[in-house]
């Protein structure tokens, strides 16, 4: 049988495996609830409920950048393993999440605005994030097993950090111009809104922990299993 990594963060994902998965379901449950009973938008109508998924996303795809530069910044460091497969799931969750923003923003923009895209500030740096990590994985997948690509693709990883706080500022940048509503740009909700909010932003969270922690478990596997295939010709030969 196969020998899992035993670092302390990967002793951390297994045992959050569970518990995260399960508080997932239940949160879920009741933020649906919540979501069904928050009020119509008068403006935008039923449509704008999508505020209830779209932002929330964005801040789980923020914190699997910001630990890619984390475990970058540690394996670097430290030079444990343990953070650069930390890293790499991290992005892989985050690029996830990100994909789901800029699926779900057009849709928005679709139904109250009537097109499904304009080259507004806050859209085009989020899908300049989505290519700067997707670029970060394709490194990773292209020069795998390589201890001098894992160290470029940290650096890399801390740099593309930059981008997260550009976006956000994007819009007072631009001089305010842009298709987000205006309430979302002053970070203020329409009453009744806030409840349904904060609980779809603490569900997009717990699913990327149970996520990553998921993720972090199979490139453990994944280490384990490649140290087993180059270690096994040599136990052949000493036979």
């Amino acid at each position: 049988m196969t020998a899992l990594p035993d670092s302390a963060i990967d002793r951390g994902a297994r045992a959050l495996v569970l518990p995260t998965g399960i508080l997932l379901a239940v949160l879920a449950g009741a933020w649906l609830a919540a979501v069904a009973r928050a009020p119509i938008d008068v403006g935008q109508g039923v449509i704008a409920k999508i505020v209830f998924v779209h932002p929330p996303l964005a801040f789980a795809a923020y914190a699997g950048f910001v630990l890619t530069a984390i475990g970058g910044a540690l394996f670097l460091w430290r030079g444990d393993e343990a953070w650069d497969r930390l890293a790499r799931a991290a992005a892989e969750v985050g690029v996830l999440f990100c994909t789901l923003v800029i699926v779900t923003g057009p849709i928005w923009a679709k139904g109250a605005w009537g097109r499904w895209w304009s080259w507004d500030p806050r859209l085009t740096i989020t899908l300049l994030l989505w290519f700067v990590y997707l670029a970060y994985l394709l490194l990773r997948s292209f020069t795998e097993g390589s201890e001098r690509a894992a160290r470029f693709a940290a650096v890399y990883g801390i740099a593309g950090l930059a981008v997260i706080p550009l976006n956000y500022f994007a819009i007072e940048m631009a001089g305010g111009r842009s298709m987000h509503p205006e309430n979302l740009q002053r970070g203020s909700l329409g009453a009744g809104m806030g409840w349904p909010f904060a609980l779809g932003a603490l569900v997009c969270l717990v699913a990327f922990t149970h996520l990553l922690a998921r993720r972090i478990e199979v490139e453990a596997l994944r280490g384990a299993l490649a140290e087993q295939l180059e270690g096994a010709p040599r136990g052949l030969e000493n036979g």
